[in-house]
């Protein structure tokens, strides 16, 4: 296993990005709702086999919002799925820190996703339904 980011190239979002969020029953939100139309995100590798990817909002304050995490349904290494999702939230927090920003924001529901981002020292707000 070889981990390597990448940013998002321009034809992610069609190729890869929309097949994802359909395989995890999502409907793929529209390309212009996406940080700069959906060009702007970062994408976790195993070699050369894209695995997950997640996008920041960036606000006029010191918050910016982590959205949008999907990763390929196909990769089953649950251990290397769970290193890669590390390795993007912790790509994504470097930048936030680049921005000069230091709230970070993440609505999330699952389970698995909260504990890893409990793993790398977030603090869950309230619940929400």
């Amino acid at each position: 296993m070889q981990l390597n980011i990448q940013p998002l190239k321009a034809t992610d979002y069609e190729e890869i990005l929309c097949k994802w969020w359909k395989d995890w029953r999502w409907t793929p939100p529209p390309q212009d709702f996406l940080p700069e139309n959906g060009t702007w995100a970062l994408m976790v590798y195993d070699g050369d086999t894209p695995v997950v990817a997640g996008y920041l909002y960036n606000t006029n304050s010191n918050v910016v919002w982590i959205a949008l995490i999907v990763s390929t349904f196909k990769y089953q290494n649950k251990e290397n799925r769970k290193l890669a999702i590390k390795l993007l939230l912790l790509a994504l927090a470097f930048k936030i820190k680049q921005l000069g920003k230091y709230i970070c924001y993440a609505l999330i529901k699952n389970k698995s996703s909260i504990s890893i981002y409990k793993e790398l020292g977030y603090t869950q707000g309230d619940a929400y339904s």
